[in-house]
């Protein structure tokens, strides 16, 4: 952790002074350290009252990033973990990533096959993939436990099992998946190609009754993932 003499710190900007002040408290809290002496100096030449509780960083944290105008993304949050490596393997299933670009959605992505050790993850060419830095912040800690490859939808495991909204496809809560297929999940604005989509052998959609027809990608394959381990765990 950074350490701040007096005259360096009110050498800074208010802003700048906020955002190492919250640093320095987001470090203590991620180690489970109490509040030290140079948060107490920041907080005394921030003229802020003494921070009583460790309970209490939390708004306090909040307090450094409004003032620090800090725009907050989740990775930058202070979140009580209870992360536990319980040893569950991953299981067969394929996820296809077909031309996604928001490395937001696919670090998103990442963090859901983790949660539910669904299976590989299938990077099409030319995408974000594990290693890329936003993916990586996204992911939350789990883009290096995923297994992941790039390889040609070709050499992925039949049957083929798009998620798209298609009138003809059946709701994804009453498909029975079995232990071993590919599920495609199509880019951000088209979906999956037309191409694509002649090559699979189901489609499955997620039944909505508002006036969008779509979600989210990323949160549409959080919902497919439940249901699909939810599947699975009852064969």
């Amino acid at each position: 952790m950074q350490t701040f003499s007096k005259q360096k710190f009110l050498s800074l900007t208010l802003k700048r002074q906020h955002k190492k002040a919250g640093e320095h408290l987001r470090d203590l809290f991620e180690k489970n350290l109490p509040i030290d002496i140079q948060y107490q100096n920041m907080e005394e030449w921030l003229g802020l009252p003494p921070l009583a509780l460790f309970s209490s960083i939390k708004d306090r944290f909040h307090l450094h990033m409004k003032n620090a105008a800090v725009e907050l993304k989740e990775h930058n949050l202070l979140v009580n973990r209870f992360d536990t490596l319980d040893g569950d393997p991953f299981g067969k299933v394929h996820i296809y990533l077909e031309d996604l670009r928001s490395a937001f959605n696919i670090g998103n992505i990442l963090r859901t096959t983790e949660a539910f050790r669904l299976g590989t993850i299938v990077f099409s060419k030319d995408m974000p993939d594990q290693q890329h830095p936003k993916v990586i912040k996204t992911a939350m800690g789990t883009a290096s436990q995923v297994p992941c490859k790039q390889m040609d939808l070709h050499d992925c495991p039949r049957p083929f099992i798009a998620l798209e909204t298609q009138e003809s496809a059946p709701p994804l809560f009453e498909f029975d998946f079995p232990s071993l297929f590919t599920l495609l999940i199509g880019n951000e604005e088209r979906g999956l190609k037309v191409s694509t989509l002649e090559m699979c052998d189901y489609s499955v959609q997620i039944p909505l009754c508002g006036s969008k027809n779509s979600l989210n990608v990323a949160s549409a394959f959080a919902i497919a993932s439940f249901s699909i381990k939810n599947t699975l765990r009852n064969c």
